[in-house]
């Protein structure tokens, strides 16, 4: 079960303006669900995104960042394409006609050119897309294209997810009401690096495109990149931001102004939001562990040593036992790579409770104390480096018998 994660509740998700959804049952992988989306977006609409930094990404990614690059000579995209069940990703050149060729089935659906389409597949790797499923599936996400689909298109983009997951925000933009609302779907091989699994948000604020180009990645950096389950970046990992332009509002292009500072905070809200949903969703997860970190002398120390903590399995085995085995924890921030660190200096908490000063044991420490908060669902582990001002914070979950389970069973 997810660690304290409820299902979106339709009602509670926002439509956006110039934007619409539709599902179908296409039968890519198990046919008793559905698994494919379709996205419609109107014409005037900008899109931004970040994706995998692994090197063998998959056939969508390679084709998307293609699509968004003829979109920014010659026009605006017009639909996004994601199918579950399989990832078409270590596929070859067979993979990048099969993603190429779902895009032209979508764009005949549509109306618009296959350059104008982004593909998007999450599942099985190394293993073909089928195509023909995808264009037998379309007529009915064509027919099933809705602004309200937000929930159902929440659950159609799920693999080993055990929970949908989207969010929605209102923004005021100097007085005109703006929504922003998102999907994301992810329970395993999460390790974002510059993405996520799959996220998509959407807002119907109007923004140039140069400043888009730069919240997403800002957005990104603040959310999805802040999470971690297993330590594998995946190699589909997708992370979209669309602007439909449709508000009213005056359109955002000075970074500095008040609403740019608005709006960035909401979709970072809704994507932060989506990235915890995706660690509380994490396979196998009991425990939802929030990492601290403070006192080092830039950001990215600081996420090092958060990562060194969430990725060590030593750790994650420990919180899941509920066994307050701590110098794990410490052994963990050791080996983070920051090789000057002074570790008479560094301390350590659980919750409330201090664990480690002064390079061992605290004198106040009480086994009993760590094992009460080890207990618990939630959990923060708070670290203080004592070199610098930075800080920073990463978001994981522990690792159970489930775990194995999934990912042994994952194919049958």
């Amino acid at each position: 079960m997810p660690v304290n994660l409820k299902p979106p509740v339709a009602a509670e998700l926002l439509p956006v303006a110039g934007l619409s959804l539709g599902i179908a049952q296409a039968g890519i992988r198990k046919a008793s669900r559905r698994d494919l989306l379709l996205v419609r977006l109107e014409a005037g609409a900008a899109v931004a995104g970040v994706f995998t930094q692994n090197r063998f990404c998959a056939a969508p990614v390679l084709v998307c960042r293609e699509h968004l690059a003829a979109a920014a000579k010659a026009g605006g995209i017009r639909a996004l394409l994601v199918n579950t069940g399989i990832a078409n990703a270590g596929t070859g050149e067979s993979g990048l006609l099969a993603a190429r060729r779902s895009c032209e089935a979508a764009a005949q659906q549509l109306g618009c050119a296959p350059w104008q389409v982004l593909p998007f597949s999450t599942g099985v790797i190394m293993e073909p897309l089928p195509v023909e499923r995808i264009e037998a599936g379309l007529p009915a996400c064509t027919a099933d294209l809705r602004e309200d689909n937000w929930a159902a298109a929440a659950e159609a983009i799920m693999t080993t997810d055990t929970c949908p997951k989207a969010a929605s925000r209102k923004v005021s933009l100097g007085g005109t009401a703006a929504t922003v609302s998102g999907i994301a779907k992810g329970a395993g091989m999460i390790r974002p690096n510059m993405a996520t699994m799959l996220g998509f948000v959407a807002t119907d604020a109007a923004v140039a495109q140069p400043l888009l180009d730069r919240l997403v990645r800002e957005a990104a950096d603040a959310s999805f990149n802040c999470v971690t389950v297993d330590g594998d970046t995946s190699t589909n990992d997708s992370f979209l931001l669309i602007a439909t332009g449709k508000a009213g509002n005056t359109p955002i292009d000075d970074e500095s102004s008040a609403d740019y500072a608005a709006l960035k905070q909401a979709v970072t809200a809704v994507a932060a939001e989506l990235a915890q949903a995706i660690v509380r969703d994490g396979e196998g997860a009991t425990k939802f562990i929030t990492i601290e970190v403070r006192g080092g002398r830039d950001a990215a120390e600081c996420k090092a040593v958060g990562y060194a903590i969430a990725h060590s399995p030593l750790v994650k085995t420990a919180f899941f036992a509920s066994d307050p085995n701590l110098g794990r924890i410490l052994a963990a921030i050791g080996n983070a790579g920051v090789n000057d660190l002074d570790v008479d200096r560094v301390r350590l908490w659980l919750d409330d409770v201090l664990v480690s000063e002064q390079g061992g044991r605290a004198a106040s420490y009480r086994e009993e104390d760590g094992a009460r908060v080890m207990q618990q669902a939630e959990i923060a582990v708070r670290v203080d480096l004592a070199r610098g001002s930075a800080q920073a914070a990463v978001w994981t979950c522990d690792f159970s018998y489930d775990y194995v389970k999934i990912n042994a069973d994952y194919r049958s």
